[in-house]
């Protein structure tokens, strides 16, 4: 016969079992759902997608300064610049900008480059057609490339008046390596 704290002890265990697997659960799903949360806020600085030519965009006469960062993981054995420092355009208008980055190994080494925009709140606003940031990117040894972006500011920014005082949008990127699965 099991006695009344034997079933206690037997719900407890359960209990906190149930709760470990959840969270464990939880914790796995936490950066795509944080992901897709950014992508669809704009949240953290997360960029609008779009393909070219999908829409009409009417140019305005705001001219807003963009500004361009480029940082690499301490392990990734790359220089990877911007072009220039800074462009401006007017809310609509395409920007073609290239980035520069250079493999100083004498092996191929890949990267993945992670992205926000600055402030957060104009992220949802910051549309990109063509990055490189859409790919991870191989790098052969000592090969340098230029990467191109393209991109625009939504005119739906003028509607967003926490955005009225926005002169500047900074567009930053950091390079990690790719880990590659030693056994293959």
């Amino acid at each position: 016969m099991v006695s009344v704290a034997s079933k206690k002890n037997l719900s407890l265990a359960i209990n906190l079992c149930t709760i470990v697997v959840g969270m464990l659960l939880l914790t796995a799903a936490s950066v795509p759902l944080y992901r897709l949360f950014c992508d669809v806020t704009g949240y953290g600085g997360t960029t609008a997608r779009e393909e070219a030519g999908s829409k009409p965009v009417p140019v305005l006469a705001r001219e807003v300064t963009i500004r361009f960062n480029a940082d690499i993981a301490p392990e990734l054995p790359w220089e990877f610049l911007p072009g220039q420092r800074e462009v401006k355009i007017k809310v609509g208008e395409q920007k073609l900008v290239y980035y520069t980055a250079r493999n100083r190994l004498n092996i191929a080494v890949k990267g993945t480059a992670t992205y926000n925009v600055l402030p957060f709140s104009a992220g949802s606003h910051f549309v990109k057609i063509d990055c490189f940031c859409f790919q991870e990117q191989t790098l052969e040894a000592n090969q340098e490339v230029s990467m191109p972006i393209l991109f625009y500011i939504d005119p739906a920014i003028m509607d967003d008046h926490e955005l009225d005082d926005v002169k500047t949008i900074t567009l930053s990127y950091t390079f990690f390596p790719v880990k590659t699965d030693p056994s293959k």
